[in-house]
């Protein structure tokens, strides 16, 4: 192998997120969208955005390149760099609104029905007997909670173990997410008093029937339990 080839040629990626990189990127993007930067003004050239930046030409023809692929600048040979006039109606589009974690349990049901039915798919393609292993675990742990505090840990470890088992980390993220929201008092208080003996059994008889068809790789039965068992939870919640 020609390691001196290798070292040479860094991907893309990796020059994106060199710190100087980064700092060049978000800079120009809160300039262009703030509105601080107006259409038509032209960038400094390449040497200069290097240099304050600390960013190897590279890096820095590569965040530009990634802000003309997004409509914010135009770059014309002989001429320069410049922002878009399409920028201005960008930078006036209304931002999504910062997640602070103050999510309903309400909005977490829907949530969950909406993406966990998903799950199964990529699960039959991908997990491994490491993954049968820990939901077997989550299984018997939540069977032998003693507190409901215990069973709710075990029941979202299972769920977490479901999106652990895609091998997919936009699908982990999402799913940590939730289990971040479950820990929220709400939650926790609605399911303590809607969580009866025979519930519970309910549940547990219904986590064993969707591991069990995920072990066979029955992705369409797996779903359809899943669709079933997140059905339950709504109107045990609810009473819907």
């Amino acid at each position: 192998m020609d390691t001196k080839t290798k070292v040479e040629a860094p991907d893309a990626g990796a020059s994106l997120r060199a710190p100087g990189a980064k700092a060049l990127s978000r800079y120009l993007r809160d300039e262009i969208l703030g509105g601080r930067l107006r259409p038509g003004v032209k960038l400094p050239p390449e040497r200069e955005l290097s240099v304050r930046f600390g960013a190897s030409r590279g890096s820095v023809r590569r965040v530009l390149s990634d802000l003309r692929e997004r409509g914010l600048i135009v770059q014309s040979v002989g001429s320069g760099t410049f922002v878009s006039e399409q920028a201005d109606a960008m930078a006036q589009e209304p931002a999504l609104p910062r997640f602070d974690g103050n999510v309903s349990p309400a909005e977490l049901m829907e949530a969950r029905r909406l993406i966990e039915p998903l799950l199964p798919g990529m699960i039959a393609r991908n997990a491994t007997a490491a993954d049968f292993s820990a939901m077997a675990n989550c299984l018997e742990q939540s069977e032998a909670a003693t507190s409901i505090e215990a069973f709710e840990y075990w029941d979202g470890a299972l769920h977490k173990a479901f999106a652990v088992a895609t091998h997919n980390a936009f699908f982990m993220q999402i799913l940590e997410l939730m289990n971040q929201v479950r820990e929220q008092g709400e939650w926790g208080r609605l399911k303590r008093n809607s969580l009866t003996p025979a519930r519970r059994a309910q549940y547990e008889r219904q986590h064993r029937a969707m591991v069990n068809a995920l072990r066979d790789r029955d992705a369409a039965q797996a779903a359809s339990l899943m669709v079933e068992h997140l059905d339950q939870i709504q109107r045990n919640l609810f009473g819907e």
